[in-house]
Parts: structure tokens; sequence; C-alpha cells
């Protein structure tokens, strides 16, 4: 594999990764090259994003490597937030603020077992409009972001506080989907103009 096309394969494996990132050493045994050059090939990736025209960069937690947006460019995603379609939550957004709301706090991986489904793009939604917030780390390997609600979140809703959320069955065999049918039932009103169907997000996110 030469530099260039290994630029690609990091590029895309950090991607994917989302806002947990990969290790270094993780990135270097997933394209089978030594620490040396894939330290390299991030160094060279880094200067690409360095350009004006590139609208990403790289970020670095000890060891964990995360691709980020540049802050020059905040403006420019705050007007985003404020459109009109950008101010609507999706179907599988709605449900995975559920699932944050009452099981909080709680990682990714968790809420995509709760899911069945992969849930970063519906997290990486909330994260961007202030709905959840990451509220620590949890312990053992990786130690993977916990996520929790936020305060926009309780004004979203016209919440004073978590306790206002409707109280799930006492049936511990019900699933997470009563807890979402409550979530919804309970705030359809408030999220009406701020709720949209997508069968083909909520089938893959």
């Amino acid at each position: 594999m030469d530099r260039n096309e290994m630029k690609g394969v990091l590029e895309g494996l950090l991607f994917a990764a989302g806002e947990e990132g990969l290790s270094k050493k993780a990135l270097a045994e997933i394209v089978e090259t030594d620490a040396e050059t894939t330290e390299l090939t991030l160094k060279e990736l880094e200067y690409d994003y360095e350009h004006d025209h590139r609208g990403i960069r790289l970020m670095y937690a000890k060891d964990v490597v995360f691709l980020s947006t540049k802050p020059q460019h905040a403006p420019y995603y705050k007007k985003m937030i404020a459109t009109p379609q950008a101010s609507k939550l999706s179907q599988a957004a709605l449900e995975t603020l559920a699932i944050i709301a009452y099981q909080q706090p709680i990682t990714r991986v968790e809420i995509e077992e709760l899911r069945g489904v992969k849930s970063e793009r519906a997290v990486h939604t909330l994260v961007v409009r202030s709905m959840i917030e990451e509220v620590g780390r949890k312990e053992g390997i990786g130690r993977p972001i916990l996520y929790g609600t936020t305060t926009d979140f309780l004004t979203y809703f016209g919440l004073t506080s978590l306790e206002e959320l409707p109280p799930l069955p006492e049936n511990p065999s019900e699933d997470i989907e009563s807890e979402a049918d409550l979530f919804f039932d309970k705030f359809k009103e408030e999220a009406n103009g701020a709720y949209q169907t997508d069968d083909e997000e909520f089938s893959e996110y």
C-alpha cells in the first residue's frame, strides 16, 4: 500500500470511528504497518488538512486520534443548525434521545445494543443540537464516552427536571421501545414541527 492510499484508508477509518476515534496502535494494526509509518502518514494527513480548502482537521487525546471540524468554520455550522430543515429531529434521533434520557449516563455502544442498529449519526445530531453532551468516561477498555441530556433538552421539551419524564413500567421485561413510546406520547405536542419520519435513517441508524 503506497502512502497516498494509506492516507485515504486512515481518513476513512477515523471517519467511521466518529467521536470515539482510534488509537495510533489500533490504526497501525488495522492497516498492518509499523508505528513509525502510521505516525508519519498521520503527520502528512494533518498537513493536508491545514490548507484552507479543507474542512476537517486531526485531533489528539493522548494516543487516540479523531477527525474534527475546524473552529474557524463554526459560524457556518451555527447557520446550518438554525435552518428549518436542521431544526427537525428525525425518528432515529428522537428514539436515541429517549434512550439517553432514561438510561443516562450511557455510551454509544450501549445505545446501539438497545436499539439494535447503528446510532453514531443520531448521537452526532443530538450533540450538535446540544440535546446531549459528554458527561464522563466509562471505566474499562477504551474508556468510551458517556452521554447525558443537557439543559437545552429540558427547555426543548418544556421540562424543569428529569423527574418530569413519564415513569417507566415496573415490569423489568419491558424493552426499550416501551420507553421510547412513553417519551413520544408524553411530548408529542411539543415535538410537533420538530419530528419527521425518516424510514431510511431509522433502519440504518
